[in-house]
């Protein structure tokens, strides 16, 4: 217990930090960035080794820690090399990815230890004791993280998460998450988790099938072979589960954010709800899309104003475009957004999707 109190605080500071700087990043500020997170990992490298001496019986308690923090100290090595000028932005996009592997390295430790069960809480919702106690339960069945042929470099699988707290007697909301380009569904489950345990809501974050072989990301040109896949995936889902079928959001990021309007703009789409993040849109997409999808589509645009990829102002103009079409859309400018997920903007689209403001 005396190796758990030294090594959970810093591990979860640095997993903390680390979500901070991949949702900051900003290639310009990077030093800043880095400086604001601070050296967490310096802490967990000072107590990483109490760990090793455990008895075999604590293994379940152990391995999980071990392998979240050593996930979470091959990022913090990784950002340090840039720091010190030994790498680019593309070093610090793939030292980040240490980061899902560590949550998921750390997330069966949520019933035995409730600081870890905190962790995996919306931060606004840590101090109500209701939920709290509810996520602290033994998980029913046909509930929490499943991966259906979505191993590490697979593609066109599935990750996905229902809240352990299902009960088949409600219809849930379900939101299906895209990844970015080069990005993979295993890994953006961990952008949405945290709401989706918190708030209730199915969670689904497919792979792309990948058309072009050097690049995982998704048919944005081309045949299409990416919106047969994600609608059966949704059709798998909602044969062993309950989804509401008035509450379906797609949403993406990056190049998952315009596959958004590819594939949600169909005629045939299934999702009644679309947020693309951090996407770039094209006017013609406005004028080839179905007319009467378009009606009334509740469509919520979230951009950063500091995008370096695509300019915020391709944002604006969507929001022009598609509203002039007849959708009903929603548009959240972020001053302080890059071209990075904004995870806090989880719950406004929940809370949208359900009706609220």
């Amino acid at each position: 217990m005396d190796d758990i109190v030294a090594v959970l605080p810093p591990l979860l500071q640095s997993l903390e930090a680390l979500g901070f700087v991949a949702r900051h990043l900003h290639p310009p500020a990077f030093g800043q960035v880095m400086q604001a997170a601070g050296e967490p990992d310096d802490a967990l490298k000072a107590v990483r080794g109490r760990l090793a001496e455990w008895p075999e019986e604590f293994s379940n308690i152990r391995t999980p820690l071990e392998a979240a923090s050593d996930a979470a100290l091959a990022a913090f090595a990784g950002l340090r090399e840039v720091e010190r000028g030994q790498g680019d932005l593309v070093a610090v996009f793939r030292t980040l990815r240490h980061l899902p592997r560590a949550l998921e390295a750390l997330y069966p430790l949520r019933e035995k230890l409730p600081p870890v069960s905190s962790f995996f809480t919306e931060p606004t919702l840590r101090e109500d004791e209701t939920l709290a106690e509810r996520l602290m339960q033994p998980a029913n069945e046909n509930t929490g993280i499943m991966h259906v042929d979505n191993e590490p470099g697979s593609r066109g699988g599935y990750s996905m998460y229902v809240p352990e707290y299902y009960t088949a007697d409600r219809r849930w909301p379900l939101v299906m998450a895209l990844h970015g380009g080069s990005g993979n569904g295993r890994g953006f489950l961990w952008s949405w988790l945290r709401d989706a345990r918190s708030y209730g809501a199915i969670l689904i974050a497919p792979t792309a099938t990948g058309p072009l072989p050097e690049k995982t990301t998704w048919a944005l040109m081309g045949d299409d072979s990416d919106s047969p896949n994600l609608w059966r995936i949704l059709e798998a889902v909602r044969t062993r589960w309950n989804v509401d079928p008035a509450r379906m959001l797609m949403t993406g990021m990056s190049d998952g954010g315009t596959f958004c309007y590819v594939s949600g703009l169909d005629a045939a789409s299934p999702f009644t709800h679309l947020a693309p993040v951090s996407a770039t849109f094209h006017p013609l997409m406005a004028e080839m899309a179905d007319a009467q999808r378009l009606q009334g589509l509740p469509v919520h645009i979230v951009h950063g104003k500091l995008d370096w990829m695509f300019p915020v102002q391709v944002a604006r103009q969507t929001q022009q475009a598609l509203s002039a079409a007849g959708a009903n859309v929603t548009y959240r400018e972020i001053d302080d957004l890059s071209h990075t997920y904004p995870r806090e903007m989880n719950a406004e689209l929940l809370r949208w999707m359900n009706g609220g403001s």
